[in-house]
């Protein structure tokens, strides 16, 4: 994968490839942003850009034998770790990313890299509360890897995507191999939750922070699908910088889990400010049943809206993009959504989503955020 291929981020990029013209390549990087900020194929454009043989311009060739390699994700110097699982895995049997690549590769070339952890998981067939790991024994076989001669490039490459998916036995294996890194060995972790990292890892390791893809780049991908100029602006602005929610909203599959979220949204609130504690209960089952996606659907929706309500309060409803139900809605509750509880209301959710995505128990989580919510709207 090129520069050229990743939307947007051109800045970054510009400032990635210059790293490498001046030879100041550290040796452990870690590349933080969220899945639909395009973070993985950045990383690896990265890595495709170093082991280029003509690379000009500040982008890779993409035609030398090493891009051609790197492209289909074959190149004998690029390792890749990923969280892995398997339903009905025997005891003592050793679960590890390179039984999985083949499916790795299908996914990756479906999506041109942009996925997201629960993607993956399903396409392991992991089922609804399976989760995968990157565990010891991935660990000794990543140092095994590197501790080999490169084959045929000056480098050789290690990628971890959601390093925050190993254990602590695996991140303590991991830490010795960036104290003590070999000679021309790259060690990228692609992260979503950084701060779940051991610090001492953290430490170590150069940061590169992947930011929100620009509403201009993210237009442009609208307008190349058909979309018009108007209802390319509203779709990215919709999309908070993220490719995934811009696919989404273009292919009009979030039609459906956009009105569940919405009606779960306004149902919180509603019992929220009338301090109906007994039905808010009742929500905090209903949405427990749904799949993690749809959970996860709901809090980014969740989001959006109560960022657009303060926007309103705020005088600011200029540049809101809402319309029909829930610009109604968010005109209402606006009164409701202040600097007094706006932080807070936006803490709340991403403390459920991460407990979620931790594996906690979705009635206790969603419970409590429930009772949480309640409080923060009657502070006004």
């Amino acid at each position: 994968m090129k520069f050229s291929d990743i939307i947007g981020h051109d800045e970054l990029k510009r400032r990635l490839a210059a790293q490498i013209d001046m030879g100041r390549v550290s040796h452990a990087q870690l590349f933080t942003g969220l899945s639909g900020y395009g973070t993985l194929p950045l990383a690896l454009a990265y890595v495709q850009y170093l082991f280029c043989e003509h690379r000009s311009g500040g982008d890779s060739c993409g035609v030398c034998p090493s891009c051609v390699q790197l492209s289909q994700l074959a190149h004998p110097d690029l390792h890749l770790v990923f969280p892995v699982n398997k339903r009905e895995k025997k005891s003592g049997e050793a679960v590890i990313s390179d039984l999985f690549i083949d499916k790795w590769r299908e996914i990756w070339s479906e999506r041109s890299g942009v996925f997201t952890a629960e993607e993956w998981y399903s396409r392991l067939d992991l089922g609804k509360t399976m989760k995968g790991l990157i565990t010891a024994k991935e660990s000794e076989e990543i140092i095994k890897k590197l501790s080999f001669k490169s084959y045929s490039s000056e480098y050789k490459a290690m990628i971890v995507w959601l390093p925050e998916a190993m254990n602590q036995e695996a991140a303590n294996k991991i830490l010795k191999i960036l104290e003590e890194p070999w000679d021309k060995t790259l060690f990228i972790l692609v992260s979503e939750r950084p701060e779940q990292l051991l610090a001492t890892i953290t430490s170590r390791t150069q940061e590169v922070s992947v930011g929100r893809i620009e509403i201009p780049a993210l237009v442009a991908m609208a307008r190349a699908a058909g979309k018009g100029e108007d209802e390319a602006l509203n779709m990215a602005r919709l999309a908070g910088g993220s490719v995934l929610e811009l696919r989404e909203l273009i292919n009009g599959a979030t039609d459906e889990a956009r009105a569940q979220s919405f009606e779960l949204f306004t149902r919180l609130m509603r019992l929220a400010y009338n301090d109906k504690h007994l039905e808010l209960f009742e929500w905090a089952d209903d949405i427990s049943a749904l799949t993690r996606e749809g959970q996860r659907q709901f809090f980014l929706h969740s989001v959006r809206l109560l960022r657009e309500a303060y926007m309103i309060h705020a005088g600011l409803a200029s540049i809101s993009y809402l319309w029909g139900e829930e610009l109604k809605f968010c005109r209402n509750f606006a009164p409701y959504i202040g600097n007094q509880n706006i932080e807070i209301l936006v803490e709340e959710i991403e403390r459920a989503m991460l407990q979620i995505q931790q594996n906690g128990s979705p009635r206790i989580v969603f419970t409590h955020f429930a009772l949480a919510v309640s409080k923060q709207i009657n502070r006004l």
